[in-house]
């Protein structure tokens, strides 16, 4: 007796779509774990926005920079362009103590290059403990 099969097109389908699932999370979680990556050697304290008591009596050497482009180290203007300038101002304030806290005040208008320029200057003398200075932000204002 023969037995026949009726039933055509029996096709077996792997259903692919749960395997994209995982391999687009797992794509997910390496992309957002990698930018976590630090690549800068200046560890930088960043400010907080709020009124807290601060240590007024560590001396700390300040960087100014207005929304010009012009550097202030303490009270001395950073005369000529460039970073090899600035690099030598840092010095001749700064002494040998790189362990001194710098802090940056830039003007809010200045633009990020400079700000980035004076952290780089920092970076190559070796300070480490750099802070960078804002105004509280008022309760009920606008941010």
């Amino acid at each position: 007796m023969r037995i026949s099969n009726n039933r055509r097109g029996d096709d077996f389908e792997i259903n692919v779509i749960p395997l994209i699932d995982v391999l687009l999370t797992l794509l997910m979680f390496f992309v957002l774990t990698s930018t976590f990556v630090q690549h800068s050697r200046l560890q930088v304290t960043l400010p907080q926005a709020s009124a807290q008591d601060r240590d007024m009596n560590a001396p700390a050497l300040t960087i100014m920079i207005d929304r010009d482009g012009r550097y202030y180290v303490g009270s001395d203007e950073v005369l000529g362009e460039g970073i090899e300038p600035l690099k030598q101002t840092i010095a001749r304030n700064a002494g040998a103590d790189r362990e001194r806290q710098v802090t940056i005040r830039a003007d809010a208008m200045t633009p990020h290059q400079d700000v980035v320029t004076a952290m780089d200057a920092l970076g190559q003398l070796g300070f480490t403990r750099l802070s960078i200075a804002t105004t509280p932000v008022q309760p009920g204002s606008r941010q």
